[in-house]
């Protein structure tokens, strides 16, 4: 007996999809003109410096174009049956991608450094630092376009949540819903999704938090969900009792863990990426002031070609991490040892047996799992379904159910029976 309900969207795209496209493109649209400019006024002005700083940045504008045209083909072949677990990972393949960029940047850097050190050429000061300081300020602004919005989990009140894997998911007279803390960019309030048909046309949530404390939340219909008018104070540890029609179901709610874990699941590593290629851009030119104003200051030549090691030595590392992460995702590795650990405990919890367990991220915020599950009882799919979504939302969710053999009778027992 298996239960892979073929029928569903295959959409697994970041909840800030649309708005990370969009600010990457418009930091392509900035770079893109910065580059013009340095590249025209290098021309017209006879400056190689402007010249070279211009090609630069067309180096950061294609790993940006990267970025940007795995957002588009990610959103536009979403619904394309050939990616029988969707287009999530576009993003993931795009940020390796760009991580292979950087790290083959830095190696540029080190190797021109390197030759500076062995062999100083003069440098232009009048012309190197306004440029550097300029390259800065484009970062800077690059930086805070990509900041907005675009973080999966960004908050107002300034700290992540996760809420030990975002959402419970609660059985009410055999209906299953969803029970969750909506934050992204917004107060915190309730939000309630029905998993099994339209949501109910009235609810509401009672929350008992341990000092005693009790608060009632009136649920409204509002963008094909339930969501409450008023807002949740922190902190955010209660249990969350349910409410629909006569039905009741409760949830806990624990304090954050702010772990890897949680970052491996809901990371979108292609803006990651965009981000890396920005903030390394950033940090190359801040040490690039710092040693052309030491060299111009003290006639030390040998600071500039030194910040640019350092810089080298910084993007290796950020490129390090993201191309160890998004290969991660690229190969489906485990996201979350916790996660999974809980999952194989609700299943096993009334002596079933838990036979292979697949499970890997589909897209930021999304995850797949397949079980195979051996049983003597005669609990079904359905039954198994409503346990695992309990201890989380699965975007993708697989199961098989194989009945266990009786054991034959002992040798007396048959004798006697015959």
């Amino acid at each position: 007996m298996s239960d892979n309900r073929p029928a569903h969207a295959h959409v697994f795209l970041g909840a800030a999809h649309a708005q990370s496209e969009r600010n990457v493109w418009a930091v392509i649209a900035l770079t893109g003109a910065m580059m013009v400019v340095e590249i025209a006024g290098g021309a017209m002005f006879g400056s190689i410096a402007l010249i070279a700083d211009g090609f630069h940045m067309s180096t950061h504008a294609g790993a940006l174009l990267l970025a940007a045209l795995a957002y588009t083909l990610a959103r536009r072949r979403a619904d394309d049956p050939r990616f029988t677990f969707g287009t999530g990972k576009f993003g993931d393949l795009a940020g390796f991608a760009s991580a292979i960029v950087l790290a083959m940047i830095a190696a540029l850097i080190a190797y021109e450094s390197i030759g500076r050190l062995i062999a100083p050429r003069p440098i232009s000061f009048a012309e190197a630092i306004p440029i550097a300081v300029l390259g800065l300020i484009v970062n800077a602004v690059s930086a805070w376009l990509l900041s907005r919005g675009g973080h999966n989990h960004h908050h107002g009140h300034g700290h992540g949540h996760d809420h030990d894997d975002d959402s419970r998911v609660v059985d009410i007279d055999g209906a299953l819903y969803a029970l969750s803390i909506d934050e992204d960019g917004v107060p915190p309030r309730w939000r309630v999704e029905a998993l099994d048909g339209a949501s109910p046309a009235a609810a509401s949530i009672e929350l008992r938090r341990p000092d005693g404390r009790r608060e009632t939340y009136a649920l409204v219909a509002r963008d094909g969900a339930l969501i409450s008018e008023a807002t949740i104070p922190e902190p955010h540890a209660f249990v969350a009792a349910l409410r629909v029609g006569a039905g009741v179901a409760e949830a806990a709610f624990l304090e954050p863990d702010h772990g890897h874990a949680h970052d491996s699941v809901h990371r979108d590593n292609n803006l990651r990426a965009a981000v890396v290629h920005v903030m390394a851009d950033a940090a190359v030119s801040i040490l690039v002031i710092v040693g052309l104003t030491l060299a111009r200051g003290f006639g030390w030549l040998w600071m500039d070609p030194l910040a640019g090691l350092l810089g080298a030595g910084v993007i290796v590392s950020w490129s390090i991490g993201l191309i160890r992460d998004a290969g991660a995702v690229l190969l489906d590795m485990n996201p979350d040892a916790r996660l999974t650990a809980r999952l194989r405990a609700a299943i096993e919890r009334d002596g079933d047996a838990l036979l292979d367990l697949h499970l890997w991220r589909l897209g930021p915020g999304h995850l797949g799992a397949i079980l195979a599950i051996e049983t003597a009882s005669g609990r079904d799919v359905a039954d198994y379904r409503r346990a695992a979504m309990q201890v989380r939302r699965f975007s993708h969710l697989t199961i098989e159910v194989e009945r266990k053999a009786e054991p034959p009778p002992p040798a007396a027992a048959r004798r006697a029976i015959a």
